[in-house]
């Protein structure tokens, strides 16, 4: 029997027009209704995710940063974090200047966005996710150990491989830099192993590459019908649309082989 519902946000349960799929959302509550728990994983900072959560009426933790911090945003605990090493900031820093025209990066730390450049890309990202951002002044300034995640947001292409990161692609523009070992899979891991629910009781359904590993780690992993081919391949199960309901589909595959 599925306990636990594990969703990512955008592009799941959360639709182009940043709104909540109305199907999606009400099938989550009817499930939390029957006794099950819903779980939040994805990219978004604690003041992004936190209308979804409130929205749905979740007392449970979030993943957040794509698995580098997971949070209990009633109380704001943070329940897990982890930081870039020093080492591999102080390269990202080093690369900011020589990076392609149209990316730009964005650094979190302190549940705080920042950027030193105005321009429609980091406008749109702020809007978008909702988050304000912050002009640090001088990237040096900031705490070297405690960067919780790095994104450099644009079209062109960007490669990067530093020790004691895992890079990753939550959008077809956002390259994240983020801490080894923050995955939203290996969040979802040590969350479920806290609370005693065994992951083949959880199903997780997500669109995009950074939600393979949580797919995977969970005892059903779902795919969003319009997600990356990537995803859809090695789910185990395919749903629809996220416009359609995809969330929705998930539950009534949950609720009906209970």
């Amino acid at each position: 029997m599925i306990r636990w519902i594990v969703t990512d946000l955008d592009g799941t349960l959360v639709g182009r027009d940043l709104a909540m799929v109305p199907e999606s959302g009400d099938a989550l509550r009817r499930f939390m209704a029957a006794g099950g728990e819903v779980i939040v994983a994805t990219g978004r900072m604690e003041s992004s995710a936190r209308r979804y959560v409130e929205e749905l009426g979740l007392t449970s933790p979030a993943i957040l940063y794509n698995g580098a911090r997971t949070v209990d945003l009633g109380s704001g605990a943070v329940l897990r974090s982890r930081a870039l090493p020093v080492d591999a900031w102080k390269s990202l820093i080093g690369m900011f200047d020589e990076l392609p025209e149209g990316v730009y990066p964005v650094a979190f730390t302190g549940g705080e966005a920042l950027a030193v450049h105005d321009v429609p890309e980091l406008r749109d990202y702020a809007r978008r996710d909702g988050v304000a951002l912050r002009d640090p002044g001088d990237w040096a300034a900031l705490p070297p150990g405690e960067i919780t995640k790095c994104m450099l947001i644009g079209a062109a292409p960007v490669e990067v491989e530093l020790p004691g990161t895992v890079v990753l692609r939550s959008e077809a523009t956002y390259l994240e830099v983020l801490p080894e070992g923050a995955t939203k899979g290996t969040a979802l891991r040590e969350l479920a192993a806290s609370r005693g629910v065994p992951m083949e009781q959880i199903a997780a359904i997500g669109d995009n590459p950074n939600d393979l590993d949580m797919i995977a780690a969970a005892g059903l992993g779902a795919a969003v019908g319009d997600g990356h081919p990537d995803v859809r391949a090695a789910a185990g199960v395919v749903v629809g649309a996220c416009a359609d309901g995809a969330v929705a589909d998930l539950v009534e595959l949950v609720m009906a082989a209970r």
